[in-house]
Formats: C-alpha cells, sequence, structure tokens
C-alpha cells in the first residue's frame, strides 16, 4: 500500500494545441478510494495512464509512495491496472489467468497455489478455477480480472472503467463488490469512470475533470452540496441541477430577495446561505442554482405560503414510479456559459425562456401542457459568479 501523488501532471500531444491533461495535482492517501470522472475527452483515462506508465508525460511526475516513477517500466512500478475489456487470456483456466503474473515472478508452485486459493476465496471464484474465461458471465470474468490485480500485492490498483461492459442490474452488484473488497485489503485505488453514480457511491473522494483541467476534487457530499462551480453543479446531479440568471435585491433583514424572472424568491441569509457573499451582489446579476428534488409541489413543500415560487407550462412529465419528473418552461432566460463579454444586469441577457425540472411525488398528477406552480426551498438555492461561474461562497 502507498501514497499516489500527482505534481502538476500534464500531457500534449503533437498535433494538439490544447492539452489533454493539464496541471494536474492530486495526494491520493494510503488505502483511499479517488474516482475520476469527467465527460468523454477530458482527460481522466489519459491521466491513469500516465500514472501506470502507459503514456509519456509532457512535464509534471507522478510519485508512488516516495518514489517518483517517471522513468520506471510500467512493469516496475508496483501497480495493478484492471481494464475495461479484462484483458483475459482465452486460453487459460481462471487458475493460470490469476497465477500469470506470480509465475512471471517465478514464485514458488506453492507459494502461487497458496495466493491463487486465498485470492479465489475473496471473490469466490473457487468453483470457478478450472473453467476458461469463455464459460463465465461478465461478473465473473470481471472478478477474476480483479483476482489477477489482487494476488499480486500491489501498492496500488488502477480501474479504467471496468463496469462498463456490464448490463444495468450487474453493474451496481459489481460497483459494491469492488467498493468493499478494495476498502478490505485498505489497498490504494485510482478509478476511471464516466458514470457519476459510480463515482458517488463508490469513492472517497471524486476528483472532476474538464477538457484536461481538474475542477473539484472532494467527498461526494460536498461536491454534491458545494459544487466549485456551475459545471460540477450540473454535471453531478440526475436530473441537472437549474441554473438561472438571476437578480439580487438589497437584503430585507435577515433574507435577500432574488428575482429569477417575474418570480421573486426570499432567501434565508442562514444554513448553507449564511456564509455566501450575496451581499456584495446586491443591485447585480448572478446565476442561482437549484436541484430538482428541491422543487416540489406546493403541498409537499416546507413553507406552505404563496412565495417562492416557480411558474410555467409543463412541457413534458416523466413517471418514474417512486416519483414524476416534471419539465416546464419558465419566464426565466436560459443560462448562457458561452459568453465572451461581462454581463450585470438581467435586461442584458438575450435568450431562449429556461425550462426548469421539478421532483414531485407519484400523486400529485401533472399532465404535459398544463399550469404548473412549483415551490422552491430557497434555503437550498446555490449561487455562482454570472461571469466566471465560481461559486459564490
Amino acid at each position: 500500500m502507498a501514497t499516489v501523488t500527482l505534481h502538476n501532471l500534464t500531457k500534449r500531444y503533437e498535433k494538439s494545441d490544447v492539452p489533454a491533461v493539464e496541471g494536474l495535482n492530486i495526494d491520493i492517501e494510503h488505502g483511499e478510494f479517488v474516482v475520476f470522472v469527467g465527460p468523454s475527452g477530458c482527460g481522466k483515462s489519459t491521466a491513469l495512464r500516465m500514472i501506470a506508465g502507459l503514456e509519456e508525460i509532457t512535464e509534471g511526475g507522478v510519485w508512488i509512495g516516495d518514489q517518483l516513477v517517471n522513468d520506471i517500466h510500467p512493469k516496475d512500478r508496483d501497480i495493478a491496472m484492471v481494464f475495461q475489456n479484462y484483458a483475459l487470456y482465452p486460453h487459460m483456466t481462471v487458475y493460470n489467468n490469476i497465477a500469470f503474473a506470480l509465475q512471471i515472478q517465478k514464485q514458488s508452485r506453492e507459494e502461487i497455489r497458496k495466493r491463487v486459493t486465498e485470492t479465489a476465496q475473496i471473490l469466490e471464484l473457487e468453483p470457478y478455477l478450472n473453467r476458461r474465461p469463455g464459460q463465465l458471465s461478465g461478473g465473473q470474468r470481471q472478478r477474476v480480472a480483479m483476482g489477477r490485480a489482487i494476488v499480486r500485492s500491489p501498492a496500488a490498483f488502477l480501474m479504467d472503467e471496468p463496469l462498463s461492459n456490464l448490463d444495468a442490474k450487474l453493474r451496481v452488484q459489481m460497483r459494491t463488490e469492488i467498493a468493499g473488497l478494495t476498502r478490505r485489503l485498505e489497498v490504494t485505488t485510482v478509478y476511471v469512470t464516466h458514470d457519476q453514480v459510480e463515482a458517488m457511491t463508490m469513492a472517497d473522494r471524486v476528483a472532476l475533470l474538464r477538457d484536461g483541467v481538474l475542477q473539484q476534487i472532494d467527498e461526494p457530499n460536498l461536491i454534491y452540496n458545494r459544487p466549485a462551480n456551475t459545471f460540477v453543479a450540473s454535471f453531478i446531479g440526475s436530473p441537472s441541477m437549474n441554473v438561472f440568471p438571476a437578480g439580487i435585491e438589497a437584503a430585507q433583514g435577515d433574507a435577500i430577495t432574488v428575482h429569477v424572472g417575474s418570480s421573486s424568491l426570499h432567501v434565508p441569509m442562514t444554513g448553507q446561505n449564511a456564509k455566501q457573499g450575496l451581499r456584495d451582489y446586491v443591485g447585480r446579476t448572478v446565476l442561482a442554482g437549484i436541484r430538482p428534488e428541491d422543487v416540489t409541489h406546493p403541498d409537499d413543500a416546507v413553507d406552505k405560503g404563496t412565495t417562492n415560487r416557480l411558474r410555467g407550462r409543463a412541457m413534458q412529465v416523466e413517471a418514474l414510479g417512486s416519483d414524476e419528473l416534471i419539465f416546464f418552461e419558465t419566464d426565466a432566460k436560459q443560462a448562457d456559459y458561452s459568453r465572451d463579454e461581462e454581463v450585470n444586469t438581467l435586461e442584458a441577457i438575450d435568450g431562449d425562456k429556461a425550462v426548469c425540472v421539478a421532483r414531485f411525488r407519484p400523486n400529485r398528477t401533472v399532465r404535459a401542457g398544463e399550469y404548473v406552480e412549483a415551490a422552491v426551498d430557497t434555503s437550498r438555492l446555490h449561487f455562482f459568479d454570472l461571469n466566471t461561474n465560481a461559486a459564490i461562497y
């Protein structure tokens, strides 16, 4: 077991002007499970391959424990990698697939047998040791790939989207098994996925990348509840956070009034908003964010009054059984993150009407085309600078 340290890690390809990974700085502790997540092409797999030694580093360094490994061959880095396609030898039995790395190390036959048996017990593979990969299910093949990594007792595990080939039900089972297994073994793990659910449920910390740049690294609950910017806020969570341009009015007592379209929302300066610097934005425009679960039917709201409401026409209703997602058009403007010029007033924003997503209980029947009124839990609002997209805290 060891730490993994990335210092100013950068990767540039010859035919590209934009770095695939730029200035990545992360310290991963002993036994920690860190998940790299982000959209396709964000650089997460490239970063993992640089740690493994499969990609040449342009700038910066990778330390495993106290050793700088930039110029060390992948096989000598004391890491074990689990790939998306399992990478098993089809002509070998499960036993020999797991034992292969130990055979290359010229371990004794008795030592190999002992370690393969222990690994098979951990992964519940004992009945399948004499089978070949083609005779196994996807989940069993994935456990064999894990076994081949575990048997080496490496300093760190590197996993590159290992569950992407499995069906939805099996993915849920395997992510639970992998997270539990790595914690029992207390092995440092770097895991890459595009699936935010995997990231949020498995990780000790989530590292979210965009265009090769680290946006935020934090515990799952913090990256969800205190996103660093609008990209993090919108990427984490399903459906995405609703984000609207909003005007800030002078404080009245312990509350600030926020104008979203024709709606006036009264935001208490307590709870998660207690330290927000909104008073510095009075008379200006910000981006206000609210998650769908905090936009509910008025009868289910904590505040049963008539304030703090968003209104509009329902465009789509998605019945999920446990709840319903209501997509309704508001008179707020759609937030535009691609502007080059600075904007300070709501009147300067020219865009389409924004769609808000609310999460209603299933007995609150709403049909597409109907007028909708939804209550907003303003204690759960998030605020971002309109021009930098950075969170206002």
